[in-house]
């Protein structure tokens, strides 16, 4: 991925925090999905008075991209108010589905953000072997 790409997808992130359901964290994220072919996925985090059936940014943009058939995924860019780098369990969705060298921004403006290839945000994974 490249600057502009990056610029791009923080800014389609941005866009789809504004959906946030967050009344009980009042912490709005966005998250959008670059796909190898060029498609963008976005997402924002969705939660729930019964706190387990909340869902965050990051898996709401993968789950829809692989609903619809997509596997092979180039970057994402997360935003928040403050840095919001992906859970556990958010991590150990993109395990089954990025390559180490996926890209995942961590971003609070296209101004101010970081860029992380996966295998150094979770460098031992547990993984299908395909």
């Amino acid at each position: 991925m490249n600057k502009e790409q990056e610029i791009m997808l923080i800014q389609e992130a941005e866009t789809a925090r504004k959906n946030s359901y967050s009344p009980y964290s009042n912490f709005a994220v966005g998250a959008a999905l670059l796909c190898k072919n060029g498609k963008i996925y976005t997402g924002c985090n969705i939660e729930n008075g019964a706190y387990p059936s909340s869902i965050c940014a990051e898996r709401v943009a993968i789950f829809k991209a692989v609903s619809e058939g997509l596997y092979d995924f180039e970057g994402i860019a997360i935003v928040g108010d403050k840095e919001a780098p992906p859970c556990g369990a958010c991590r150990q969705v993109m395990s089954e589905f990025v390559r180490p060298d996926f890209k995942v921004i961590i971003a609070t403006s296209s101004k101010d953000y970081k860029t992380y290839n996966f295998a150094d945000i979770l460098p031992l994974s547990f993984k299908l072997e395909k």
